[in-house]
């Protein structure tokens, strides 16, 4: 049994290497951006707009330059002209047999820094000061955002309307929080990408707003050092609070996912798994961080509060197992 039990570790780990994963495309206005596999498997990448990282193994410190955009990002050749408001499809790619992302817990952010007076391929990312305007958490079931990704679903960011024209590097960011129960063991993965924004609106962050990333986030931070299988709470996202000018943004202090209960009994805190830009959905709820395979969510009933709580431990078990077992398939 011991045996078993160490190939089938060994066999996730495996797994989840290969699934390590980068920006593989961006959608604009119909068109395809691709993006290049990291410089180890592709050291001579097509042009793109999407920054080639060196490797795709997570940042796991917090004050490591890598957390920009990635190890060892470098700029991209190209810049994608895009108009405020548009939404922006973000496909992950992974070594993994189908390419499909892999990890199952923990929020997606966006962040924006505007490249200034030059276009973003000449940009240096390490003086980016940037500001959030999209972070997706759980919804009212327990499911995560990023683990709509791992059936090749793409993230959605949707850039705010009235954001004013310019150059800007475009951040998307997962954090797998499925071994951050002890410090050092949130995995970071970012990418960027270089967008000139059209447009007519006036929108920019307060100076208040900007941060360093690396910078923003701290390894004790309540988002990035958790047990997400046993939250008491409502999940903290890491980081500044959307920026006030992006529309439906949350208060400065309300970085959190909405717990299930609440939601239950708030319409307007039901309707979604995110807080964004205009055209996204309301702030996320939660429901406590207790499944791990996002998408396979606790059915809801009206159980009693007991059976409710039998429930909820049975599926943190079975989630468990799911996701060692996902990592067998997918590592022969």
């Amino acid at each position: 049994m011991k045996s078993f039990a160490a190939a089938l570790f060994s066999a996730s780990l495996i797994a989840s290497a290969a699934a390590h994963g980068w920006i593989g495309e961006l959608t604009i206005a119909g068109k395809g951006y691709k993006g290049n596999e990291p410089t180890e498997e592709t050291p001579n990448g097509a042009p793109s707009v999407i920054r080639q990282i060196e490797n795709n193994l997570p940042v796991k410190d917090t004050t490591s330059s890598e957390l920009t955009c990635g190890r060892n990002a470098k700029p991209a050749a190209l810049v994608a002209t895009v108009a405020a408001g548009a939404t922006i499809p973000v496909h992950w790619q992974t070594l993994a047999a189908n390419g499909f992302w892999f990890h199952d817990v923990g929020p997606m952010m966006t962040y924006l820094a505007s490249c200034g007076s030059v276009t973003c391929d000449k940009f240096d990312a390490s003086k980016a000061k940037w500001f959030k305007i999209a972070q997706e958490g759980q919804d009212s079931s327990g499911s995560w955002a990023q683990a709509k990704l791992d059936d090749g679903s793409p993230a959605s960011v949707t850039l705010p309307s009235n954001l004013k024209a310019g150059n800007y590097l475009l951040r998307h960011e997962i954090v797998a929080l499925h071994t951050a129960q002890s410090e050092g063991g949130a995995e970071f993965y970012p990418g960027c990408a270089q967008l000139t924004v059209t447009g007519s609106g006036d929108g920019t962050p307060a100076d208040h707003e900007l941060v360093s990333l690396p910078g923003a986030y701290k390894p004790t931070d309540p988002g990035i050092l958790i047990d997400v299988y046993n939250m008491k709470g409502p999940y903290q996202f890491p980081g500044p609070a959307i920026a006030a000018f992006v529309s439906g943004a949350a208060p400065a202090k309300a970085a959190t996912s909405t717990p299930a209960k609440a939601a239950a009994s708030t319409k307007a805190q039901a309707t979604g798994t995110h807080t964004a830009a205009p055209s996204a959905t309301s702030p996320a709820a939660a429901s406590g961080g207790k499944t791990c395979k996002g998408k396979r969510s606790r059915r809801a009933s009206a159980a009693t509060p007991a059976v409710e709580a039998l429930d909820v431990r049975t599926e943190v078990r079975r989630s468990r197992v799911r996701h060692m077992h996902r990592a067998v398939q997918r590592s022969f």
